[in-house]
C-alpha cells in the first residue's frame, strides 16, 4: 500500500495554514486517495494501474475538490489565504501539463455529473427550454421554406425574373394577366407577358444563356384508367427544365422537340402526384392519360423537392408544353393572342452579364410587343375608348428581379403572419430562459459553500464562471436536442392546420443543416442568456461567512433583486401573450358569429368545369339543367342550384357599372360584386327576396336581360325610390340601360365573413353561361352523408365529368377563417404555456425562498407571529412582484397589440375587457402559485425551524 500521506505532503501546494489544519487536510486527501486506490484494486486493476488512477486524482486538484465537496467532507474550512492558494494551483497545473482543452473537458464531465445529481431540476429546465426552442425551430423551418429558401434548381442565383411597370391609365387596361397596382402612385406592375412577346424575346436573345417561360396553375380534367379528377397543371416552354437545371428521377424532362405543334402531347409529373395518384408505380414512364380529352404520355417524374411550380407553396401536378394549349382548349388559342398577358418569363444570366444589361437588351423588343398587344386590346373596345391612354405615358418599361426564389407574391403575403408568429414563440423562449435563470439562481445559492471552498482552494472567478456557463450550455444543448424532436412533430402540424386560406401548402419542410444550425445558435444563445447572470452572481460571495458550517444565507431567493426582476419579466411577457391570445380568440368568435345573410346549415358544395371536357356554351347550359334536375331527384335533397362563385370562398368578381339616371359623386367608386346564379339560388341558400321576384328558367339567353340586386346597391343608387324596373349596365355609359332590376335580395356576405357587404348583382346564369360553376345542394339532414349518392347521380349525367372541392358550406366558411383559427389556436397554446412557465418559476422561487428562510420564519413564529400573518407576509412579497409585472405587461400589451390591429375583427387592439380578463387570469394563477409556498411557510414548526440548517 503506498504511503499516501507522504505523497500528499510532497505534492500539496504551499498554503498558509496552521500545522493542525494542514495535517487535517493531508489526512483528508490521503484517505480519499487510499479509497480510490482500493476501489481500483476491487475493479480488477493492477497495483500499478490503481496507483496511476489515484495519482491522476491528486493531479486534478479541481476534480479532487469536487469529489470531496460532494462527499460533504469539511476540507479547506480554514483556508484563508486565497491568493497564495490560487498561485499554487496554477503552478501545479503547469507541472502536470494541464491545458485549456483538458480543463474544458473537466468542466464538461463535472457539469454532466452535477446535472445528473439534480435530476428534477434538470428535467424541468430541459423541458422548459425544449418547448421554447422546439417551437422556434418548427416555425423557423416554415419561415425558411416560405421566405428564405431559394428554388431547388441548379445555381438559382443566376436566374432573373422579368416584369414590367406602367404609369397610371397605362397598359394594364389591356392586360388579362396578373397585375398589382400601387394605390399611392397608381403605377401598375406585373410579371405577365403575352406568348408572342416571349417568342420574340427568345428569338432575339443575345445576353442570356437561356430564356424560358411558364404559365401558372391551370385546372385540368385528368382521366386515369377511366377515373376523372381535377389536377393542377402548368404550361411550360420546351427549355423550361433545362433552363432551370432540373432533372427527373425517372424518365426525362420536357425538351424543345416536345414543344411544337406537330409533337406528341407529353407531360412531366411531380413526385408527390406520382405517389398520390399512381401509388409510386415504377412503370409510370410511357403511361398514357387523358387531359381535357387529349391523350398525353407521361415522360418523367421530378425530384421530391421540386414541386413543378415556381410559386412558393404551390404544386403543379402536371407540366405540359405550351404547344398543346390549343388542343386542351380549342375555343381559345392563347398562343396567338397578343393582348392576353398570362406568361411568366425567366432567364439564366451568362457569366459577366447583369440583370440590368439583360433587361436593356430586350427593352425595344418588349415595347414593340406591348404596343401591338395594347392596339389589339383597344380594337376590341368601343370606338370612343380607342383614343384613351394612347400617349407615351402608357408605354410600359421592362424591369427585372432576382429569380432565385421564383415568384414572390405569396412570400409577401405570408411574411406578416409568419413574423407575428415568430415574435410570439420568441417571447415564449424568453420566458423559458427567465424561468431557467431563476432556477439556476436558486440552485447557485444552494451551492454557495461548494463555490466558496473552490475559491478558497485557488479557483479564479472567471474559471468558476466558465464552469457554471458550461452547465448552462449543457442544459440548453439538451433542451435544443429535445426541441428538435418537438420541431419534427410541430413542423408537420403547422401544415396540417392549413393557415393559408384553407388550401394545401406544398412545401418541403426538412430539418436540414440550415434549420439545425438555427437550433444550435438558438441553444447556445439561450445557454449564455440565462446562464450569465446566475454565474456572475454565484461567484460574487464573501468567503468567510460562506465557509462557516452554520452559515445561513437569506440573500438569495425572493429577496434577490435579480430574481424579482426575472419574475417581473416573465409575468409581463406572459400577460402580453395572454392579451394577444384573447384578441385572436375573440376575433375568431366574432367572425364565426357574423350574420352572413343566408343559412349555412345542411348545404353541400361541389365544383365542376365542363369546358375542360370540350362543352360549348349551349351544351354547358343544358348540362347544368340536367345536373340540377338529377340532383333534386336524389332522396334527401330539398333543392339545388348553381353559382359561378360560391359565397364565403374568398373569391369574387368585381365589375364597373353605370346606373341609368345616376351621377356618381366625386371620388365615389361605381363598382359592384357580380355573380351568375341559377333559378333556385335564393331559395336554396334561404336568402329572402324583399321586393320583386327571383330569377327563373324563363330568364334565358334570348329573354330580356335582368338581375336581382342586394339592399346595399338599391340604397346606394336609388335611395328611398323603388329600384324595380330601373336599369344599369357594365362597361361604358352607353350600356346603362342594358339590364333591368327585377328583384331586391337581402344583403349577404360575398367573399368572406370579414369582408364588408358591398353592392352585389346576381345575374341569371342562362344569360351569361359560366364555364365552371359551383353546385349548391340543400339536404334534409347531414350533407356529408349524401356525398356518395350525389356522386353516383352526377356520374349518371356524365361519367367523365369530375366533381372537385366537395365540402359543406360550413366547411367552406371555416376554411375562409383558417388564418384566424391558426392564430387563435397557436396564440392560446403559447399564452397558456407562457403562463404556466411563469407560474412554475414563481412557485419554484417562492418555495426556495421559504426553504431558505425557514430559520427566520421559525424565529418569527416563536416570537408570536401567527400562521395567517406568515401567510400574508409571503403572499405580500409574491403579489408585489406579480403586480409590478402586470403593470409593465399592460403597457407592453397596449404597445404590442398595435402590430396585430389589422388582423382583428369586431374588437379594438386595446379592448378593455380582453386586457382585464388577461390581468385577472394572470393574477389569479400567480396567486395560486404563490399561495402554496406561503401555506407551507405557515405550517413551519418553530422548534424544528430553529434547528434548521
Amino acid at each position: 500500500m503506498p504511503d499516501w500521506k507522504s505523497y500528499v505532503r510532497e505534492h500539496l501546494p504551499p498554503l498558509t495554514l496552521g500545522p493542525e489544519r494542514e495535517s487535517e487536510m493531508v489526512d483528508e486527501m490521503a484517505q480519499h486517495l487510499e479509497a480510490v486506490y482500493e476501489d481500483s484494486l476491487a475493479d480488477g486493476l493492477s497495483e500499478q494501474d490503481a496507483y496511476r488512477r489515484s495519482v491522476a486524482h491528486i493531479k486534478d486538484w479541481q476534480l479532487l475538490e469536487c469529489e470531496l465537496i460532494r462527499a460533504k467532507r469539511p476540507i479547506a474550512s480554514s483556508v484563508v489565504n486565497h491568493r497564495l492558494a490560487r498561485e499554487a494551483r496554477i503552478q501545479s497545473q503547469n507541472r502536470t501539463g494541464g491545458t485549456v482543452m483538458g480543463s474544458m473537458l473537466q468542466d464538461l464531465r463535472y457539469g454532466i455529473r452535477m446535472l445528473l445529481h439534480s435530476r428534477s431540476f434538470t428535467a424541468i429546465a430541459v423541458l422548459s427550454l425544449a418547448l421554447g426552442i422546439g417551437a422556434n425551430t418548427a416555425l423557423f423551418s416554415l419561415i425558411d421554406a416560405v421566405l428564405l429558401k431559394m428554388l431547388p434548381v441548379k445555381n438559382p442565383g443566376e436566374l432573373v425574373l422579368f416584369n414590367w411597370i406602367s404609369a397610371p391609365r397605362g397598359l394594364s387596361r389591356g392586360i388579362n394577366g396578373t397585375t398589382n397596382r400601387d394605390p399611392a402612385t397608381g403605377m401598375t406592375t406585373s410579371t405577365s407577358f403575352s406568348y408572342p412577346a416571349f417568342e420574340r424575346i427568345r428569338e432575339n436573345n443575345q445576353t442570356l444563356s437561356d430564356v424560358f417561360a411558364f404559365a401558372q396553375l391551370y385546372e385540368l380534367n385528368v382521366s386515369i384508367d377511366g377515373q376523372p379528377e381535377i389536377a393542377g397543371g402548368q404550361l411550360v416552354s420546351g427549355n423550361y427544365y433545362s433552363g432551370l437545371g432540373v432533372n427527373t428521377i425517372m424518365g426525362r424532362p420536357i425538351a424543345a422537340d416536345d414543344d411544337t405543334l406537330a409533337s406528341t402531347p407529353v407531360a412531366v409529373i411531380t413526385h408527390r402526384y406520382w405517389q398520390r395518384r399512381f401509388a409510386s408505380d415504377p412503370e409510370i414512364v410511357g403511361k398514357t392519360i387523358s387531359v381535357n380529352n387529349v391523350p398525353v404520355t407521361i415522360i418523367g417524374v421530378t425530384p421530391p423537392e421540386f414541386f413543378g411550380a415556381l410559386q412558393v407553396g404551390q404544386s403543379a401536378d402536371l407540366s405540359i408544353p405550351f404547344s398543346i394549349q390549343p388542343r386542351l382548349n380549342p375555343a381559345e388559342n392563347d398562343l396567338a393572342r397578343p393582348w392576353y398577358w398570362w406568361v411568366q418569363i425567366m432567364g439564366r444570366l451568362n457569366h459577366g452579364v447583369t440583370g440590368e444589361q439583360a433587361a436593356a437588351g430586350f427593352e425595344s423588343i418588349f415595347q414593340q410587343s406591348a404596343q401591338e398587344g395594347w392596339t389589339a386590346a383597344l380594337s376590341q373596345l368601343p370606338s370612343q375608348s380607342l383614343a384613351q391612354d394612347s400617349t407615351p405615358r402608357s408605354v410600359p418599361k421592362l424591369r427585372w428581379s432576382s429569380g432565385s426564389q421564383g415568384l414572390t407574391e405569396a412570400r409577401r403575403e405570408y411574411s406578416q403572419p409568419l413574423s407575428i408568429l415568430m415574435i410570439i414563440v420568441g417571447l415564449v423562449l424568453l420566458i423559458a430562459c427567465a424561468n431557467v435563470a431563476n432556477l439556476l439562481l436558486a440552485r447557485s445559492a444552494m451551492r454557495q459553500k461548494e463555490i466558496a471552498v473552490r475559491l478558497a482552494m485557488g479557483a479564479s472567478r472567471p474559471r468558476l464562471v466558465r464552469q457554471l456557463l458550461t452547465e448552462s450550455v449543457l442544459l440548453s444543448g439538451l433542451g435544443g436536442a429535445a426541441g428538435v424532436l418537438f420541431a419534427y412533430w410541430g413542423k408537420d402540424l403547422l401544415l396540417t392546420l392549413r393557415p393559408w386560406g384553407g388550401g394545401e401548402l406544398s412545401l418541403d419542410l426538412k430539418l436540414d443543416l440550415r434549420v439545425l444550425g438555427f437550433t444550435l445558435v438558438v441553444s447556445l444563445a439561450t445557454g449564455l442568456l440565462f446562464g450569465l447572470a446566475p454565474a456572475f452572481r454565484a461567484t460574487r460571495i464573501d468567503l468567510t461567512p460562506a465557509l462557516k458550517d452554520n452559515a445561513r444565507s437569506v440573500a438569495g431567493g425572493t429577496r434577490s433583486l435579480l430574481t424579482k426582476s426575472l419574475i417581473v419579466v416573465q409575468v409581463a411577457m406572459s400577460l402580453v401573450l395572454l392579451v394577444g391570445a384573447g384578441l385572436f380568440v375573440r376575433t375568431l368568435r366574432n367572425l364565426e358569429n357574423v350574420d352572413v345573410g343566408f343559412n349555412r346549415e345542411d348545404v353541400l358544395l361541389f365544383n365542376v368545369e365542363p369546358a375542360l371536357n370540350g362543352y360549348t356554351n349551349a351544351q354547358i347550359a343544358q348540362l347544368y339543367r340536367r345536373m340540377t334536375e338529377r340532383l333534386e331527384a336524389v332522396p334527401g335533397v330539398r333543392s339545388s342550384t348553381v353559382s359561378l362563385i360560391p359565397l364565403l370562398s374568398g373569391r369574387g368578381r368585381t365589375s364597373s357599372i353605370h346606373v341609368q339616371g345616376y351621377t356618381a359623386q366625386s371620388g365615389q367608386s361605381d363598382d359592384a360584386k357580380v355573380n351568375s346564379v341559377g333559378p333556385s339560388f335564393f331559395d336554396t341558400l334561404e336568402i329572402p327576396i324583399l321586393m320583386g321576384r327571383t330569377l327563373s328558367l324563363a330568364d334565358s339567353e334570348t329573354a330580356p336581360k335582368v338581375a336581382v340586386v342586394n339592399q346595399l346597391m338599391a340604397r346606394k343608387y336609388f335611395g328611398d325610390e323603388n329600384p324595380l324596373g330601373r336599369r344599369f349596365g357594365f362597361g361604358s355609359a352607353d350600356n346603362s340601360a342594358q339590364i333591368e332590376i327585377v328583384g331586391i335580395a337581402r344583403d349577404a356576405k360575398y367573399t368572406g365573413a370579414r369582408s364588408e357587404t358591398e353592392p352585389t348583382i346576381y345575374l341569371p346564369y342562362l344569360q351569361s353561361i359560366p364555364k365552371w360553376a359551383t353546385f349548391i345542394v340543400r339536404t334534409n339532414g347531414n350533407p356529408t352523408a349524401m356525398i356518395a349518392s350525389i356522386r353516383e347521380a352526377m356520374h349518371e349525367v356524365d361519367s367523365n365529368l369530375p366533381l372537385f372541392d366537395v365540402k359543406t358550406q360550413n366547411q367552406q366558411a371555416a376554411e375562409s377563417l383558417a388564418a384566424e383559427r391558426l392564430f387563435a389556436t397557436l396564440s392560446s397554446f403559447f399564452g397558456v404555456l407562457a403562463l404556466l412557465l411563469a407560474c412554475i418559476g414563481l412557485y419554484g422561487v417562492m418555495s426556495y425562498g421559504v426553504a431558505r428562510r425557514t430559520n427566520e420564519i421559525g424565529i418569527r413564529m416563536a416570537l408570536g407571529a401567527s400562521a395567517p400573518r406568515v401567510t400574508r407576509m409571503v403572499m405580500r412579497e409574491t403579489m408585489w412582484v406579480v403586480l409590478i409585472g402586470v403593470a409593465i405587461g399592460i403597457g407592453g400589451a397596449l404597445a404590442g397589440t398595435r402590430l396585430i390591429a389589422s388582423m382583428l375583427f369586431g374588437i379594438a387592439a386595446t379592448d378593455a375587457l380582453t386586457i382585464s380578463t388577461a390581468v385577472v387570469t394572470m393574477i389569479s394563477v400567480a396567486a395560486i402559485a404563490g399561495y402554496l409556498p406561503a401555506r407551507r411557510a405557515a405550517r413551519v414548526d418553530p422548534m424544528v425551524a430553529l434547528r434548521y440548517e
